[in-house]
C-alpha cells in the first residue's frame, strides 16, 4: 500500500473529505457534511461554486488559514478545501421534545456553548446518554460537531442520543423557559381547580430541564437555568 493510500485511508477514518473533486461529490451526493473549511483569501471560482453550494445545502462554511487547513489535513493535498463528514444526521429541537412527550417524561435536555474541542463535546454527549437526557443542542457555530472525533470520544453515545444544531442559543433558551414556565402555569391552574397528582404530572410532561455547559480555559462547567418541574 502506497503512503498516498495510506494518507487517504486515515482521512476517512478522521471523516475528513479532503480536496475539491471529493468535496463537490460529497455536495452532489447530498452526504451528511457537519462544516466545510474554505481557504480564506482564494478567489478561485471552484472554492466559490462549493461555498455557494454548501451554504444553498444549509452546510456551515469557515474561512481559514492555509495554515490552519495544513494542520487539519491527512492527505497534505487539500486543494484549499477540507470538508468534515458528519456521522449521523441532525434533528430538530422539537423532534427532542417530542420524544420525551412519547415517553410521558419531562424533557431532560442538554444545551452547549462554545465547546469547539471535539473530545470534550464527545465526552459531554457520553455523558448525557448516561444521565437519561433526551438530547443534546449545540450552535452552529464555533462548535465542534457530529464527526468521527466526536462519535468516538462519546463511546458510540453519539448513535444513542438525538442531537440537533441551532443558529441562535439565547433564542432557544428563552423558548425552552417559556415552555417551562407554560408548564408551571398548567401545574398552578390544576391544583386550584383539585386535579390529582396523576393529572398533575400529565401536566408538565413539557417542563424543561436545561442545563448550559459554557466552554472555559479549563474544563466546561455545568450552570442550571431552567429546573425540571
Amino acid at each position: 500500500m502506497t503512503d498516498e493510500r495510506k494518507d487517504q485511508l486515515t482521512a476517512e477514518a478522521d471523516g475528513l473529505i479532503e480536496g475539491r473533486n471529493a468535496v463537490i461529490e460529497a455536495l452532489r451526493t447530498e452526504a451528511s457534511i457537519d462544516k466545510i473549511f474554505i481557504q480564506k483569501g482564494e478567489t478561485d471560482k471552484t472554492l466559490g461554486h462549493i461555498a455557494s453550494t454548501a451554504r444553498a445545502a444549509g452546510v456551515v462554511v469557515v474561512d481559514a488559514d492555509k495554515r490552519k487547513l495544513d494542520f487539519m489535513s491527512r492527505t497534505h493535498a487539500h486543494q484549499g478545501v477540507i470538508a468534515l463528514a458528519a456521522v449521523r444526521e441532525y434533528v430538530s429541537v422539537d423532534d427532542i421534545l417530542a420524544d420525551a412527550a412519547a415517553k410521558n417524561e419531562s424533557p431532560l435536555i442538554v444545551v452547549c456553548d462554545e465547546i469547539s474541542d471535539p473530545h470534550n463535546l464527545g465526552a459531554i454527549i457520553r455523558t448525557a446518554e448516561c444521565a437519561g437526557a433526551h438530547g443534546v443542542i449545540i450552535p452552529k457555530r464555533r462548535s465542534a460537531g457530529l464527526t468521527a472525533v466526536v462519535a468516538k470520544t462519546s463511546a458510540g453515545a453519539v448513535s444513542h442520543i438525538p442531537v440537533a444544531r441551532v443558529p441562535n442559543l439565547t433564542a432557544l433558551m428563552k423558548e425552552l423557559q417559556n415552555v417551562a414556565m407554560n408548564a408551571a402555569d398548567s401545574v398552578t391552574g390544576s391544583r386550584k381547580r383539585g386535579r390529582d397528582d396523576g393529572e398533575l404530572r400529565g401536566a408538565v410532561k413539557s417542563a424543561v430541564s436545561s442545563y448550559l455547559f459554557k466552554n472555559t480555559k479549563r474544563s466546561p462547567m455545568v450552570i442550571p437555568v431552567v429546573t425540571r418541574l
